[in-house]
């Protein structure tokens, strides 16, 4: 029983002040689902903590910088030992716009830091005590540059395949032992992620509607979309399905 002291089942979700992750905690707690929150931006914890506590579901927040594997360590470890996970959305990420003679070691290793080994220890610890309560679902939030080469995204997209990579094992790891564990990718998505990379471009305008035009309809998508395919994939309507990457990118990886 966690602390939260509720007969609602718990998500964990990373990332969860803004974009994907909050739209993701919205949907689940308008799904019954109680709200265990992680990122590195603790005011918009706060505001997104009030937000969600509207719709009636109990909030836990810990501002947590996820690029630093010991302190990721300890806080999952002393979170899984006071409260029972049901649900997991790894979802923080970083990213950076780049080629690969252009990208730093340190601008590397933070991308694979955050996008791949951050889900790897949280994995590490949750999964054990799935088992041991009789399973749990998860879903890692990966990309379509995981499936697809982008341009200027080098180490984004590498650590997002590795994402897959790890999504698959645990699922062939521990299928049997009542874990569902799929990755989505999402394409272009129109968050605050999306707004800091146009602002930092020369032209946003025109980096936009080349964004834009990755979508096959010419559209980004939007978090609550996202946020649809995610709840989906944790409910017992996706009991057959596990082990999978779930593309939700306007067909961006279709041609």
């Amino acid at each position: 029983m966690s602390y939260i002291d509720s007969d609602r089942p718990l998500a964990l979700i990373t990332g969860g002040a803004n974009g994907i992750g909050l739209a993701t905690a919205e949907k689940l707690a308008s799904k019954g689902y109680d709200l265990y929150l992680i990122d590195k931006d603790a005011d918009n914890l706060e505001l997104a903590k009030r937000k969600i506590q509207l719709a009636g579901a109990k909030v836990e927040i810990q501002a947590l910088d996820l690029s630093n594997p010991n302190g990721l360590d300890q806080a999952i470890s002393q979170l899984v030992a006071n409260y029972s996970i049901d649900a997991l959305v790894n979802n923080a990420g970083v990213g950076f716009a780049r080629t690969v003679s252009q990208t730093t070691q340190a601008e590397w290793d933070l991308t694979f830091a955050v996008n791949i080994t951050a889900q790897f220890i949280i994995c590490k610890h949750v999964v054990p005590q799935m088992i041991a309560r009789g399973g749990g679902a998860i879903v890692n939030v990966a990309s379509a540059g995981a499936l697809v080469g982008l341009k200027n995204r080098v180490a984004y997209c590498s650590s997002k395949a590795a994402v897959v990579g790890l999504t698959r094992c645990i699922a062939a790891d521990h299928a049997m032992d009542g874990i569902r564990i799929n990755a989505i990718a999402p394409g272009t998505v129109d968050s605050t992620w999306i707004g800091r990379i146009l602002a930092d471009d020369p032209d946003p305008v025109a980096r936009r509607k080349l964004m834009e035009a990755r979508q096959l309809d010419g559209k980004m998508g939007t978090p609550e979309e996202v946020a649809h395919g995610i709840a989906f994939l944790l409910s017992q309507e996706a009991r057959f399905v596990n082990g999978s990457v779930f593309s939700m990118d306007a067909g961006l990886t279709a041609v």
